[in-house]
């Protein structure tokens, strides 16, 4: 399978992890949308989140809830925008993005990350 978030999960391609468990894994996004948007997955691969089994589906849920709620206690916003539209990469993710106001959820709006940058807020994140 040439899965790019498949290939983060087995560690062949680095990303800025900000959290994981036994079944997901949250990293920041490389061209997001503001600062700390986040990106949610499940590690079994899935195309569709309403083609999900109920239990993972769930459990995905939960994890993007507690991701988003240590977002929003880091960003000091009001809201985390949730973003699924799964063309991009073809797995499963959930899009977690700290916002302010309505309309700041437009992909238009992604510019490429700094790297070191991206590195030093995943550990401000995680931490």
């Amino acid at each position: 399978m040439d899965c790019l978030f498949c290939k983060i999960i087995a560690g062949e391609i680095p990303c800025h992890k900000v959290w994981e468990d036994d079944n997901h894994l949250a990293f920041l996004d490389i061209n997001p949308v503001a600062v700390g948007h986040t990106m949610m997955i499940p590690k079994s691969h899935a195309t569709e989140l309403f083609e999900m089994d109920n239990v993972s589906y769930q459990s995905l849920l939960a994890a993007s809830k507690m991701v988003a709620a240590r977002l929003k206690e880091v960003f000091k916003v009001p809201r985390i925008g949730a973003v699924v539209e799964g063309f991009g990469v073809d797995h499963v993710h959930i899009h977690l993005v700290p916002i302010t106001g309505p309309h700041q959820l437009d992909s238009r709006l992604a510019k490429p990350g700094d790297h070191a940058d991206l590195a030093k807020l995943a550990q401000r994140i995680s931490t």
